[in-house]
């Protein structure tokens, strides 16, 4: 169990973000990242949603994921699938994080486990049933088909939500839910990966 942070702490338990997320960039400027992401996976795995969002979010700024992807895939086009769908079984497995290991080391098997089934997916040349579908692209269905996952999506911060929306229920491609929004398509791209993986959680804590 990580040395607890009175402030991070704190905000997590009041669910104060703006708080809670400078408090994570106090700890994370002492130089010592990995302590940052073992606060949140523990304060996540004892069922926090604010902490559950700030280590999606930091597992993805950091590139932690995606230094992890980029290692085991040959093909640069199929990294960000596969950093969204490590990020939504982050989400939605956070509760077993038992805090044995570091978070990085415990991500890393996921990432493994992800690599895998995108490879076994590639080899597939028959339509794939329902079932397996990518957990971005599965996410990506829900969303657009079912009311309960769209009350999930309308309680994310509206960074998240706004984009998911557009993209997952309206339908619209990445470029044009970036004209939209003034953002960068690489930054709606995350912040779609972040926002799916954000309901996919808050789904699994309803069941």
């Amino acid at each position: 169990m990580p040395e607890p942070t009175p402030l991070l702490d704190e905000a997590l338990d009041r669910g104060d973000a703006v708080a809670a997320r400078r408090a994570v960039s106090d700890v994370g400027g002492r130089g010592d990242p990995d302590r940052v992401l073992d606060l949140l996976g523990a304060r996540a795995a004892a069922g926090s949603p604010l902490a559950t969002e700030l280590l999606v979010e930091q597992l993805d700024e950091s590139g932690v994921v995606r230094r992890f992807v980029r290692r085991a895939l040959l093909d640069e086009s199929t990294v960000d699938d596969v950093c969204q769908d490590v990020l939504i079984s982050v989400a939605t497995s956070i509760r077993s994080f038992t805090g044995g290991s570091k978070v990085t080391t415990w991500v890393h098997r996921i990432v493994r486990n992800r690599v895998v089934d995108h490879l076994r997916r590639q080899r597939t040349t028959t339509t794939l049933p329902d079932d397996d579908l990518s957990p971005g692209d599965r996410m990506s269905s829900l969303i657009a088909t079912r009311a309960t996952v769209r009350d999930a999506l309308a309680a994310l911060p509206a960074l998240y939500r706004e984009p998911v929306t557009l993209r997952d229920l309206e339908g619209l491609p990445y470029s044009e839910v970036a004209d939209r929004l003034g953002r960068s398509i690489g930054t709606v791209k995350s912040q779609i990966s972040r926002g799916r993986a954000l309901v996919a959680a808050a789904l699994e804590d309803a069941v």
